[in-house]
């Protein structure tokens, strides 16, 4: 009974760390991928010699590794479809509000720097 009380204990201790920890690296992942998509975006224009206008995921996909989540439009997260987001050379990524919402309890709008939270 006493070895169940102290796991007991030692979980109730270790739990929320490993939560937060988790959420933060859920966080991290998604600001590596908008790098990765910032950097495609200004490959692309490099290639295309465009200076302003939209680009569709169509013509990103081919930036990223095939076979992985980013190459397929996907975050890390459920909800997170960066293929459905619109993109435009030259301006801001914004961080995905299903990734703002579900991170928030754990990390500030400056863990996100310099993508705009809105």
């Amino acid at each position: 009974m006493v070895v169940v009380a102290i796991i007991a204990l030692l979980a109730a201790i270790g739990l929320p760390g490993y939560l937060r920890a988790r959420k933060r690296s859920q966080g991290t992942s998604i600001k590596n991928d908008l790098r990765l998509i910032d950097g495609a975006i200004d490959q692309y224009a490099l290639e295309y010699n465009l200076a302003v206008g939209p680009v569709a995921w169509s013509a990103l996909a081919r930036y990223f590794k095939p076979g992985t989540q980013l190459s397929q439009g996907n975050g890390i997260l459920t909800g997170v479809n960066y293929s459905a987001a619109a993109y435009a050379i030259d301006s801001a990524l914004i961080v995905p509000n299903v990734a703002y919402t579900a991170l928030s309890d754990v990390l500030e709008d400056s863990f996100w720097s310099p993508y705009p939270t809105s």
